[in-house]
């Protein structure tokens, strides 16, 4: 007896909201993440020399901006190319796929910046430690360079992985056509088996960055003892350089876990209940966490709060010399 998979719709109402939400994240990921790479991409322009911080930030601005134009893209295949019949196309599970790899390579950018984190703010009290952390704070523009050959080859491991099942799935349709509910069930399990596939690549760098969480955590416990035992100022620098680096990466990790959980949901959502409203709420908090991050990462780094001093100092002397104008028409404008 054929069974087929239940047709089930989605108002227009809700695809309209979930659009204009989605259109409203995408507007505040492109905003917020090219704001940080403007600002370090002008100190290049300028000739001025970038630490290792600042590139590290540059290149997760840059994977940020290709992460939210994934999510985009995924957003509009959910509101308006997808059927309820093939709620995984091959469209759809491409741009899950790309948006695992691209997710992946911000793991390693956050773990790289972890390190830095790490290696600049830890106190180390044995010679062989503070000889790693030396050696790591040097080494974070070759571990940048790493991260991109490791992405790339977990980009084409994943992609081969991921249309050699496609390729196999297609001819297991062509020589069983007759159950149309069976080769979609296949064709779901080969791409959640690759989807798990590309996951596994994320492992290596998760541990990298809890260690070092872990280490700074540490850290900022020994240090806040031996304030006590001092009795020093509260406005300590070492204890505001713990707490703005512990803020950014414990941010980070949460956003990640919650993002990466929102991931892996949204596909039994579609494949196993049939649910495209939780896939849509899925895609929407994954768009939301990249923004959430990047607006802990510009309250907590100097240049960037300068940067947005600067641009909110302009505005308003901007906004001051209009209403000047409008109160006096008579003051000639300058040439």
């Amino acid at each position: 007896m054929l069974t087929l998979t239940p047709i089930i719709t989605v108002s227009y109402e809700v695809k309209t909201v979930f659009l204009v939400l989605s259109v409203l994240e995408f507007a505040v990921g492109i905003l917020v993440n090219v704001f940080i790479f403007l600002v370090y991409f002008w100190d290049v322009v300028r000739r001025q020399p970038l630490s290792t911080c600042d590139l590290v930030l540059l290149s997760l601005s840059l994977n940020r901006l290709f992460l939210h134009g994934l999510l985009f893209l995924d957003a509009i295949q959910l509101t308006h190319f997808q059927q309820m019949n093939d709620l995984l196309s091959f469209r759809y599970q491409t741009i899950i796929m790309l948006w695992m790899i691209t997710n992946q390579a911000g793991l390693w950018l956050a773990t790289c910046l972890s390190l830095l984190y790490c290696s600049k703010i830890v106190r180390f009290s044995h010679a062989s430690l503070l000889c790693l952390a030396s050696w790591i704070s040097g080494k974070i523009s070759r571990m940048l360079l790493c991260t991109v050959l490791f992405t790339s080859v977990c980009t084409i491991i994943c992609s081969w992985d991921f249309f050699s099942r496609s390729h196999f799935t297609v001819t297991t349709v062509l020589f069983m056509s007759n159950n149309s509910e069976f080769n979609l069930q296949i064709a779901n399990l080969k791409f959640f088996h690759s989807f798990l596939f590309c996951s596994v690549g994320s492992i290596p760098p998760f541990l990298c960055f809890l260690v070092s969480s872990g280490v700074l955590i540490v850290s900022l416990c020994r240090h806040m003892r031996t304030m006590r035992a001092k009795t020093m100022d509260s406005c300590d620098p070492g204890l505001e350089a713990h707490i703005k680096a512990l803020k950014s990466l414990i941010s980070f990790l949460c956003l990640f876990v919650v993002s990466l959980c929102a991931a892996l949901l949204s596909v039994p959502l579609l494949v196993l209940w049939h649910n495209k409203i939780g896939a849509m709420v899925c895609v929407g908090i994954m768009a939301a966490c990249p923004s959430g991050h990047a607006a802990i990462l510009i309250s907590g780094n100097a240049k960037l709060r300068r940067a947005v001093d600067s641009i909110l100092l302009w505005v308003q002397s901007s906004r001051r010399v209009t209403a000047d104008h409008k109160a006096d028409p008579r003051t000639p404008g300058l040439c």
